[in-house]
């Protein structure tokens, strides 16, 4: 094997050694960071004031010396800084939402995007899909990687493709029960409000034609998956990406397995790190995932810090580690009363609690002396939504939650129906000084 060579799915890989893998990686390592050191005056920059360089990697050890890179550094070269080829020469522009600032900017050459194709093909192949499959693809699309990502995996693994975007939920639930798909890709919680559409339309979303549900984008937790496959009768799969990298196509779990998200090593190369000292973490401790691509053209990225919160597993089989599950992250956290909460907490709380909607939408007042957070939940649909019956619902949720994370936060039931929903993980939103408490 040399660095020409292309993994294709996963049974090649299951013949690899770890050697081989190891060797291939330090192959691709030392020409990703020659290119960008070559090509982008930021990795020129940081590398010379931290006397690294191309000649210094000698071991896959060796690239804990390089700098990191951010999601600061992609603003501040907005739009185009760290692109290694020229503007023209880009085959395609992909960008991160910009809810928390500029959006990130990546592009692909061609190569890049049959990198990206094949590895999407690969993650949907050892999610359950095979060629002749059709899949319902409910990610957004445009400059948002997921529905064009997945759209180019579904392609490549000779699957029929149904490109329903996200929005217009009651046709989408039209359009599964006609053309049967057998494979659902979308975020986890646009996937629930499918089940929420299937039941309003009087229908069983367990009967319809699915059987595999691909989710990614955003964090999601056991109950949620639990919720998914009771509510849609699916095999409920986690897809692991990041747009700063590639979008979705980084890692996924195997069909059937709950073991873990196989991470295609010949293309990423993880480390994970404390996300304070930044010191590299032995594989099995949890930390902070950081990724360099060893592939790519239009953008190199060496040593990103994706602030997602997770460990790396030996392999079950072949040369590959697993990642545990993203669960949350760095960035997420909510410092209530001195006390770190993350919002995959309170999703699991509500998940277990019974008769709400396993979803919330977060509101935080920093105007108050140490932080106050609102949970905002409503009823199950079906569920009887009195307004006494709401308020005991708040306090014994208030006691639980207090139970559980060791603060007090405030509760507010809705009825069914009636909260807003986020595009993503729970929607927080601070709270102005003129709203009341």
């Amino acid at each position: 094997m040399n660095g020409d060579e292309t993994m294709r799915d996963d049974e090649p890989l299951a013949a690899v050694s770890i050697a081989a893998l190891r060797s291939l990686q330090l192959e691709r390592l030392r020409q990703s960071v020659r290119h960008a050191y070559e090509n982008v005056a930021h990795y020129r920059k940081a590398f010379d004031a931290h006397q690294v360089g191309p000649d210094t990697l000698r071991t896959l050890a060796d690239l804990a010396r390089f700098p990191f890179l951010t999601k600061q550094d992609f603003r501040v070269h907005y739009p185009f800084g760290l692109f290694a080829v020229p503007y023209r020469k880009i085959a395609r522009i992909h960008t991160s939402s910009g809810t928390t600032g500029k959006a990130t900017v990546v592009g692909y050459t061609s190569a890049d995007l049959g990198v990206w194709a094949e590895l999407m093909s690969r993650c949907i192949r050892v999610a359950g899909a095979r060629t002749g499959d059709v899949v319902h693809i409910a990610y957004d699309y445009g400059l948002f990687t997921g529905g064009l990502g997945a759209q180019l995996g579904a392609e490549r693994l000779g699957c029929t493709v149904i490109p329903a975007s996200s929005g217009r939920t009651d046709w989408q639930v039209q359009l599964i029960e006609d053309f049967r798909p057998d494979i659902l890709m979308a975020t986890p919680s646009y996937a629930l409000h499918l089940v929420d559409a299937f039941e309003h339309a009087g229908l069983d979303a367990r009967a319809c034609s699915l059987r595999i549900g691909i989710f990614g984008a955003e964090p999601w937790t056991e109950q949620q998956r639990a919720a998914l496959e009771s509510g849609l009768g699916v095999d409920a799969i986690d897809l692991y990406g990041t747009a700063e990298l590639i979008g979705p196509g980084v890692a996924c779990e195997r069909h059937g397995r709950r073991e873990g998200l196989v991470l295609w090593e010949d293309h990423f190369y993880p480390e994970v790190i404390d996300p304070v000292t930044g010191a590299v973490l032995p594989d099995g401790e949890e930390g902070e995932l950081v990724l360099t691509a060893l592939t790519k053209e239009a953008l190199p990225v060496i040593r990103y810090r994706t602030r997602d919160l997770t460990r790396l597993m030996p392999p079950l089989e072949g040369p590959l580690r697993r990642m545990a599950r993203v669960l949350q992250r760095t960035d997420d956290m909510l410092v209530i009363r001195g006390v770190k909460i993350f919002p995959a907490q309170i999703e699991a709380a509500i998940a277990r609690f019974g008769g709400l909607a396993p979803r919330c939408n977060l509101e935080l007042d920093h105007h108050s002396a140490l932080n106050a957070l609102t949970v905002h939940v409503e009823v199950l649909a079906g569920e009887s939504s009195s307004e006494p019956q709401r308020r005991a619902l708040e306090h014994e949720l208030g006691r639980r939650l207090k139970a559980d994370l060791g603060v007090t936060v405030a509760v507010v039931v809705h009825p069914a129906d009636t909260l807003g929903r986020a595009a993503g993980r729970p929607y927080v939103r601070p709270r102005n000084r003129a709203e009341p408490a």
